[in-house]
Parts: C-alpha cells; sequence; structure tokens
C-alpha cells in the first residue's frame, strides 16, 4: 500500500471495456491506491457504471464516451483531474493512433500520463515535446529497469518465514491478480498479515508496494527479482501470508509463465485461476485451452507441490450457472472450487490458514 495517492485519474480504456484488453481498467476500477479513480473512456460503453458493468455493483465510476465528457464529469463533480492512464492491454503491448491522439489531447489538457504499454510514450518525440511545453510527467511503466537495478536469485528466499502463496492461471487475463488482491483482503478481515506481491503493469498502477513487471525484465533477472519482491515484503513486514501474482500460464503459446514463480518463490500453496468457459487460449482461436487437469498435473510435477484450490472466472457463464459451475470442476478435480467475486473466501481462506501450523 502506497501512503499517498497521486492523484485523481481518468482512465482511457477506449473499445475494450468489455473484452480483456480492458483488464487494466479493470484492475484500477477493483481496486486502486496509486490515484482516485474518476471516470473510465470508452464510447461503446457510455453511460453505464463501470462496476455494475463488471460485478453488478455500482461503484459511482462512470464509462465516458471522450475525453471532454470525462474532464467536464469532473469539473462538475468538484475534482480535477491530474492523470491520464492508459488502461488499454493489448497483445503486444502496442499504441494504436486513436490512443495516441488522446494522449496528445490529455497532455494538452494539463494531464500527467502514466502507460503500462510496451510502446513508450516517453520515445514519442511529438508527445516528449508536447509534455516538456506544458510541463507535464509521463512514466512508462512497462520501462526496463537498468541492469545495476536488477537482482539475481541467490537464496534468500529460503530466510522468507510467511506462508507463500502463488496465484497461478489456466490462461492470460484469466483474473490472477483479483483472485490474489481479494485473497489478502480477505485474510487480514479474518486478523491475518498479508501482503501482495504484483508480477505486472496493472498492479504497479494499482500501488503494489512489492513487486516488479515480469514481461519487461531481462530473462536472466526475473527469478531474482521475485525473489528480492518476496523476501523484501518478508524482511520488512514479517506478515502470515505473501500472495503472489502469477503471469500467463505454463502452457499459453503466447504468454507462458509461472515457471519462474514455481522455481524462484517457491510457494507453500498454489490456488489455480480457471476460467470454465473459454474453449482456446485468450486472443489465439485455434489453440485450445489445455483441459484443468492437466494444467494442474503439469503445475505439480513442476513444483513438486499440490494445487491447493482453484478459483473461477465466471466469464461467459451465467450467474445462476456458477455453482453448476464450480460443481463441475470439483468432481473433476477433488479439489475447493470457488469464484471469488461471488461467493465467500473463507473456504479458501482455512485451507491458506491451515498451513500457518
Amino acid at each position: 500500500m502506497i501512503n499517498k495517492i497521486d492523484g485523481n485519474a481518468i482512465i482511457y480504456c477506449e473499445g475494450a471495456f468489455h473484452t480483456t484488453y480492458g483488464k487494466t481498467a479493470h484492475g484500477l476500477i477493483r481496486f486502486s491506491e496509486r490515484y482516485k479513480i474518476l471516470s473510465v473512456i470508452d464510447s461503446e460503453n457510455a453511460g453505464i457504471d463501470s462496476g455494475f458493468f463488471l460485478s453488478g455493483k455500482p461503484n459511482g465510476i462512470p464509462i465516458l464516451p471522450n475525453l471532454q465528457t470525462a474532464l467536464e464529469q469532473a469539473q462538475k463533480s468538484g475534482e480535477t483531474a491530474t492523470h491520464f492512464v492508459i488502461g488499454l492491454a493489448p497483445d503486444g503491448g502496442k499504441l494504436d493512433d486513436g490512443a495516441r491522439e488522446t494522449v496528445i489531447q490529455a497532455i494538452k489538457c494539463g494531464l500527467n500520463v502514466d502507460s503500462g504499454l510496451h510502446d513508450f510514450l516517453s520515445e514519442d518525440a511529438e508527445i516528449v515535446q508536447i509534455a516538456k511545453e506544458k510541463n507535464i510527467k509521463i512514466r512508462d511503466v512497462r520501462k526496463p529497469l537498468r541492469r545495476d537495478e536488477l537482482h539475481f536469485f541467490e537464496g534468500k528466499i529460503e530466510q522468507v518465514k510467511s506462508i507463500k502463496v502463488a496465484i497461478l492461471g489456466t490462461d492470460s487475463a484469466v483474473g490472477k491478480r483479483t483472485t490474489a488482491r481479494i485473497l489478502c483482503n480477505a485474510l487480514e478481515r479474518k486478523g491475518y498479515s498479508a501482503e501482495f506481491i504484483g508480477t505486472g503493469q496493472t498492479a504497479w498502477l494499482q500501488g503494489a508496494r512489492y513487486g516488479f513487471i515480469l514481461d519487461s525484465t531481462i530473462n536472466d533477472f526475473v527469478a531474482g527479482e521475485i525473489e528480492h519482491a518476496t523476501w523484501s515484503a518478508w524482511n520488512d513486514k514479517h506478515p502470515d501470508f505473501i500472495i503472489i501474482e502469477g503471469q500467463g500460464s505454463l502452457m499459453n503459446p503466447a504468454y507462458p509463465g509461472g515457471f519462474e514463480i514455481l522455481a524462484a518463490a517457491r510457494p507453500e500453496v498454489i490456488i489455480l485461476q480457471h476460467a470454465p468457459a473459454r474453449i482456446d487460449y485468450d486472443g489465439f482461436p485455434g489453440y485450445p485451452l489445455h483441459p484443468v487437469e492437466k494444467q494442474i498435473q503439469a503445475i505439480e510435477i513442476i513444483s513438486g507441490k499440490k494445487v491447493g484450490a482453484i478459483t473461477i472466472n465466471h466469464e461467459n457463464i451465467s450467474t445462476n450457472r456458477v455453482k453448476t459451475a464450480c460443481d463441475i470442476i470439483r468432481k473433476k478435480t477433488n479439489l475447493p472450487v470457488v469464484d471469488l467475486t461471488i461467493d465467500s473466501a473463507d473456504e479458501i481462506v482455512d485451507l491458506l490458514v491451515g498451513f500457518i501450523d
């Protein structure tokens, strides 16, 4: 958790809030300690409360059609927008022409810009010049750290006495970070201390105290950065639990992830996030999602640990069918199966607490 917010943010998610490419915006709507979120820009979904759109529960953060409307709305509500945050997470982290033009508009309107894309705004000469003229700050969250700022794996993970919980997934953009956040909060409500380790740009934008951005880190240092973030949380706070956000999935053709977390963090518990209604890997038609049982088998072979539970993402499953979906997976795997965005986290919390002794 950060001690003071950076400012009031308008989130840009044009044409994507209803898709997995809007996952950064979704994460910021659900949880943000870095900004106070004023609104979301997406003309295709304008007029809807963003919380109602995501979970059926209004949160007072509107989806608006454009930047001008968002600025006017902020003024009417007595707020001053200070930040323009790109809430898009497209394949390859590319900035399209429409988004670039809106970034330029935002800078001209006096908004600082934060981006988690791989296309760096700070390397766009026109954007840099306009930002300089307007005295605006640009932050490219995914810009790699210098080599002398990175950590190599050294074995200090063995000093960590917290229960380490890895939230892995059967696919990318499946809800691993959201599950990690929910579990941290649920543990704290039960009187246990928990620290979250972020491993992606959205976690940084949310204000994660500990972590790094895995997909912009030189491969030789990924394990070391996982270890260092986890060790730092232990060294600073000595929490009961450390919850580590996974990236991608072991068998994902474009975003193979999880190996490094299993190897470097050496978790005591693995929770697997799964979207039962997905047929193919997200964004890759023709690449069928491996069955959850196969993915569990792969994780357990690599880690030498048993998967403790499955948490599900109910995309494309009606609310009244979620229990049935959970029951089917429970019968297949003999594991606890819960949709944490709908149901209580108590079953998973009880499982985790059982590892303390």
